[in-house]
């Protein structure tokens, strides 16, 4: 089973708003999914998401693979986790 990292679409019509789920790659954008790990509100300004860092590297550990929007979320929590220590 190949297991993917991506964002999956909820909200309304005209103000979307993602959540970052870990799901078969076979399983449609918006259906049945493992895990959900993050979200992401591209109407917000600033910091627009919410990733948690441990689990997200425990699935890529383990041969999951992240899309590249989820992959530059994984990347700043990265950067924001090693500036705060």
């Amino acid at each position: 089973m190949a297991v993917a990292i991506r964002l999956r679409r909820e909200g309304a019509r005209n103000h979307p708003f993602y959540r970052i789920a870990v799901a078969d790659q076979r399983s449609p954008r918006d259906g049945k999914f493992i895990e959900l790990i993050g979200h992401y509100d591209p109407k917000q300004a600033g910091d627009n998401y919410k990733i948690d860092l441990t689990r997200a590297e425990y699935w890529l550990s383990v041969g999951a693979r992240a899309s590249q929007t989820v992959m530059s979320f994984i990347n700043k929590a990265r950067k924001a986790s090693g500036a705060a220590a």
